[in-house]
């Protein structure tokens, strides 16, 4: 790990926990106002009515989900971020605090799981097992883990940050889907053009 990762690393981990409250703005500035637009983004792509968000950060995605009045639970291992969504969504929330290898949650329930930009945990193969776990047969495992930039100055902040591979290329492809088929899923790998970026969506098959 070189010095610009473990650098992001402790970034993250901040932004995350004692500077949670900053969270929103910085997905902003780093995504020119389009986070919550690429996070809605998997939407179209789940199936069923009773989903699990693994991280769900300030709540945005939680929030467009019960709008659409659809079953939706979520967790996040930070406790920063459970009391932002708390504000954002109200106590009737589902909202738990756990780790994605260790969730707390019957086998077979839920028909979507949904991650969107999740740090390395999501390959985790306790993770990727939990989620499999979780799932009713036939169910859906959606991934957003990163944006392809295709503005300029996007280009070079994720160039130098290492927080966005180049491109999307056959051999980064068969990486990622490794991780998931050893879990047991089937894998379909789509890329969606979107305002400033191009969103790389894991579509995992149970």
């Amino acid at each position: 790990m070189n010095l610009i990762q473990r650098f992001m690393r402790v970034f993250f981990d901040l932004l995350y926990h004692p500077f949670a409250f900053t969270y929103d703005l910085v997905a902003a500035v780093v995504s020119f106002g389009k986070w919550n637009d690429w996070v809605r983004s998997v939407i179209p792509f789940t199936s069923g009515t009773r989903l699990l968000e693994l991280g769900h950060g300030p709540g945005h995605l939680q929030l467009e989900l019960t709008t659409r009045r659809l079953d939706s639970v979520a967790m996040d291992e930070s406790a920063p971020m459970g009391r932002i969504a708390k504000r954002r969504l109200g106590s009737s929330q589902k909202l738990a605090r756990a780790i994605a290898q260790e969730m707390p949650f019957a086998s077979e329930i839920f028909d979507t799981v949904i991650s969107t930009f999740p740090s390395e945990y999501i390959f985790d193969p306790q993770t990727l097992t939990e989620a499999h776990r979780v799932l009713r047969s036939g169910g859906r495992f959606i991934v957003l883990p990163v944006a392809f930039p295709t503005s300029g100055f996007l280009k070079w902040l994720y160039k130098v940050t290492g927080e966005s591979p180049a491109a999307l290329d056959e051999n980064l492809k068969e990486k990622i889907s490794a991780h998931f088929i050893q879990a047991g899923f089937s894998v379909e790998i789509k890329t969606v053009e979107a305002k400033f970026s191009n969103l790389l969506i894991i579509l995992a098959d149970k």
